[in-house]
């Protein structure tokens, strides 16, 4: 298969060449096609692709896909990291079609899993996972509330549950109780082991979250 420049003649790929060999490589079935654009765009957020967060991307797609994950989507992944633009807009679009609004929660922990493969999320990186959030028709409260878990400061615990320090005991309750329904792991029960995973540690960082604030203001 020739690559990026040689299909463009000495020159890299534009934005219309990326999203035509995109709709080349994807089909119906063909979810890491599509991980694969937006793993790009998160390892390219902070202008170096580092050993670790290639690791975490080939982990995850070896737990998630099995046999189905090969040295191909590999090359899918060279050919997104080596192009000057990647067509985001139309790829989120795209999956916004495809996948029920539970699971493209669910592809931001993965894209801040990504980020956080070196132990620290940058602001760049946040910035390209909050504009892949809002292209993808994620909520602002959601995107807050997944970034959180992994970008904390003080009022992190308030956040991950969508809420300011200021809430009362009362709505610290109520927003427990609503977040413990949208984001319980059954929510994403038809998608592979490692979705499954990541539902489960969200789920699991939504009661720390909780816990943290009931011991602090001594709630019941």
């Amino acid at each position: 298969m020739k690559n990026a420049q040689q299909q463009s003649g000495g020159r890299r790929m534009s934005t219309e060449d990326m999203f035509a060999y995109y709709q080349r490589s994807s089909s119906s079935s063909d979810v890491p096609t599509m991980l694969m654009a937006l793993s790009a765009a998160v390892m390219k957020a902070d202008g170096k692709v580092l050993k670790a967060e290639l690791n975490y991307v080939k982990t995850f797609f070896n737990q998630q896909f099995g046999p189905q994950f090969s040295q191909q989507h590999l090359q899918t992944l060279k050919r997104f990291l080596d192009s000057n633009e990647i067509p985001l807009q139309r790829i989120c679009n795209d999956i916004r079609l495809r996948m029920q609004p539970e699971v493209r929660v669910q592809l931001l922990h993965y894209m801040f899993g990504i980020a956080n493969s070196d132990g620290d999320v940058s602001p760049s990186e946040i910035n390209v996972i909050a504009n892949i959030a809002n292209m993808l028709g994620v909520s602002n409260s959601d995107f807050e509330s997944v970034k959180n878990m992994f970008y904390r400061d003080v009022d992190s615990d308030y956040r991950v549950l969508g809420l300011e320090p200021d809430a009362t005991d009362d709505e610290v309750k109520k927003a427990y109780r609503k977040m413990a329904i949208k984001f319980h792991p059954d929510k994403v029960s038809q998608m592979g082991e490692e979705y499954q995973k990541g539902a489960k540690e969200k789920f699991q960082k939504i009661q720390d979250s909780y816990e943290a604030i009931k011991k602090r203001r001594g709630m019941k």
